[in-house]
């Protein structure tokens, strides 16, 4: 409900609006209510904390609202704010993600979580520079945020600036030992360096962390087929597919910061009949 309805609601639950007469022809006075705003602005986190809930259990629609509420009555928390950018990132609305999260950064300029998601906001909007400078200065707040240096790890290598890129997902690793992804974009690096053997050895590290990970499965099934072992290749890449089909498409991989030296691979791979067939079957199978 709009804040002007929601207000004109409550002027008349509480009776404010009841009829009175002038006595002995007194002018009337325009009575103000003393709303209790720190009772609002309390309903307001309340509502924040609901929205928090109902993502849990991936009602989205309805947390988005209570979002919106929550920052008309608590607009002065960042907690509403930031759960409303948060919430419109994953509407993949990010014009209005980043809005809302430059509001809550306003309100808490050192809260480092805000910094964090408003710089995955604009590395999903092709604004890698952006996304580095709102990593950074994250990441002086909470150094050792193993997401963060991922995401800021990711930012680097769009910029390609590769050095960069390999120390922070090391960070990464470093803070959590079982974080596969950033193992897995080390293995996407060493292959466009030309270094196959260090490119599948990280990959293999990542499933060692968790063998059912489509994403380094199939790449290793790519480098495996392009060294010529084909047969050893196209099981694990079936494999691979089956786990998850979204990768045999060459646009979600490249989404996935696949380099050119390896959706090159890809696509040969994928282009053999067995895989084109795997593929086509899968197509046809129920989610």
């Amino acid at each position: 409900m709009p804040k002007r309805n929601w207000l004109l609601s409550l002027f008349a639950l509480t009776g404010f609006w009841t009829l009175m007469t002038p006595v002995m022809g007194q002018a009337l006075l325009p009575y103000t209510p003393r709303l209790n705003l720190e009772q609002l602005e309390q309903r307001g986190l309340e509502l924040a904390e609901d929205a928090v809930q109902l993502v849990r259990f991936q009602q989205y629609e309805l947390a988005l609202s209570r979002a919106k509420l929550a920052t008309q009555l608590a607009p002065t928390q960042y907690q509403p704010w930031f759960i409303l950018g948060t919430l419109y990132i994953q509407k993949q609305e990010l014009d209005q993600a980043i809005e809302a999260l430059q509001k809550a950064l306003s309100i808490a300029p050192e809260e480092a979580g805000i910094k964090f998601t408003l710089g995955n906001a604009y590395f999903q909007q092709g604004k890698y520079r952006a996304a580095v400078k709102e990593l950074e200065q994250g990441l002086v707040f909470k150094p050792n945020t193993p997401a963060a240096l991922f995401d800021l790890g990711n930012s680097y290598l769009k910029l390609r600036k590769i050095t960069d890129a390999i120390t922070v997902y090391k960070k990464a690793i470093a803070q959590e030992k079982n974080f596969w992804p950033a193992v897995n974009n080390i293995g996407l690096i060493k292959y466009e360096e030309g270094d196959t053997k260090s490119a599948i050895e990280e990959w293999r590290a990542a499933l060692t962390i968790d063998s059912e990970q489509a994403e380094p499965k199939l790449a290793v099934a790519v480098a495996l087929y392009a060294q010529g072992k084909t047969e050893e290749g196209l099981k694990l890449g079936e494999a691979a597919l089956k786990l998850d089909s979204r990768y045999g498409e060459l646009q979600f991989l490249e989404d996935n910061l696949w380099g050119t030296k390896l959706l090159k691979d890809t696509k040969v791979f994928l282009d053999t009949p067995s895989i084109k067939a795997l593929l086509k079957s899968l197509e046809k199978t129920p989610s």
